[in-house]
């Protein structure tokens, strides 16, 4: 299994790798710098060193995420992981390139799409659909039948109530209490949660 990314997010994952006894073989990052624990080597990006190798993007922001899988999709396959700790539904579904994190609980019918990063210990209730490249932060809790967009971020903390939708490239402030739908490209903070700014259309604020 390879690595993409060398950062914080790799260190995280790759210590999600050793909960299911797999093997990393090596990391790519854009910028590499040697600095990754455990001696293990990190290159430059090239073709040959993913070629029809199972591959995790570790990149946090769904942006950065989302241009590297356009870049690579046609060299590798990705894989799916999933901690020791955390509990996945039988019944629920996730996509290629998605993580989850240690004590994440992910109740009966929940959809999560691919590359997303489901994050330690947060809860995700029946029915939810979370879409491509969503970022879900530590301790986020989620009621059911919420829709989640393409390319948003739950901020660490933040409570969602059932029925509601997150539209695509939102962003939910830590700690923030959401209790109605969020429009595309939203930043939204505090209890109850309102909007503050909107965020340009590719994700920066």
């Amino acid at each position: 299994m390879i690595l993409y990314g060398s950062g914080g997010q790799a260190k995280v994952i790759y210590d999600l790798i050793l909960s299911n006894n797999h093997l990393l073989e090596y990391l790519v990052d854009d910028r590499p710098n040697g600095n990754f624990p455990h001696h293990l080597p990190v290159y430059a990006p090239a073709e040959e060193l993913i070629r029809n190798k199972k591959v995790i993007i570790a990149v946090g922001d769904n942006t950065t995420r989302e241009k590297i899988y356009h870049r690579i999709k046609d060299w590798c396959d990705f894989e799916t992981l999933q901690h020791s700790s955390a509990y996945v539904s039988r019944f629920s579904t996730v996509g290629e390139g998605t993580v989850i994190m240690p004590q994440v609980c992910i109740n009966a019918e929940v959809t999560i799409g691919r590359h997303c990063i489901i994050n330690t210990a947060c809860t995700v209730e029946h029915e939810c659909v979370i879409e491509d490249f969503v970022h879900i932060s530590p301790k986020a809790s989620l009621a059911g039948n919420i829709m989640v967009k393409k390319g948003a971020h739950i901020g660490i903390g933040a409570c969602i109530i059932q029925g509601v939708t997150i539209g695509e490239n939102a962003m939910i402030g830590a700690g923030a209490v959401v209790l109605r739908d969020v429009p595309p490209h939203a930043v939204v903070v505090g209890n109850p949660g309102k909007i503050i700014k909107m965020r340009e259309e590719h994700g920066t604020i």
